[in-house]
């Protein structure tokens, strides 16, 4: 929040002094992109929210009950790999967010600013989901495993259920930071409408 701040401070003081037309010009090409891109990025967020959420239950049901054995073992597998699918078609709908903003001509500084800070968000979420989805792709494969032991007796659970809980008790619900932006953009460059006009 503070980074946000800061850049906000920056760009206003940017468009106050002067830089003039060409800032202001890339500031509303900014504001459009980052306008267009917000439903899609709100619907990241949600689903983000939603694994995070599914694989807690989950995970601490694991936990709680033991892996169990059987059948059981099997529907494990499944929802492990269920959700690591999940997280990796969030991390997919977020590079290309991130890519768009790569894309984007910035000379300003101010701007590039903006745009660091957007895509150091998504890259930090990517990597959580990244993380998540490898553990959870390995839980599956131990369950399996464990399906086909001869010395398991239904009373533990894999070790990557133990990773995964450790992995979401470090995990922080992501800043709306697209809507930061744009809400900043719009005051500091005198942008008004959600088309960018002025």
């Amino acid at each position: 929040m503070r980074k946000t701040l800061l850049i906000c401070l920056l760009v206003s003081t940017t468009f106050f002094t002067g830089c003039g037309k060409e800032a202001h010009r890339e500031a509303v090409a900014l504001c459009q992109i980052l306008e267009r891109k917000q439903p899609t990025y709100n619907n990241t967020n949600a689903m983000e929210r939603d694994l995070v959420a599914s694989t807690r239950t989950w995970s601490e049901t694991v936990m709680t009950g033991g892996a169990g054995k059987g059948a059981d073992l099997g529907q494990s597998a499944t929802v492990a790999k269920e959700l690591a699918h999940s997280a990796d078609i969030i991390s997919t709908e977020l590079g290309e967010l991130r890519k768009v903003m790569y894309d984007q001509i910035l000379k300003t500084g101010e701007l590039q600013a903006v745009r660091t800070t957007i895509n150091a968000q998504i890259s930090k979420r990517q990597k959580f989901l990244q993380e998540i989805r490898l553990v959870l792709q390995e839980t599956a494969t131990q369950f399996e495993n464990l399906a086909q032991s001869r010395t398991y007796h239904g009373d533990t659970y894999p070790a990557g259920i133990d990773r995964i809980a450790q992995l979401l008790q470090s995990y922080h619900s992501p800043e709306d930071i697209l809507r930061q932006s744009i809400e900043s953009l719009k005051s500091n460059y005198g942008i008004t409408g959600t088309s960018g006009g002025v």
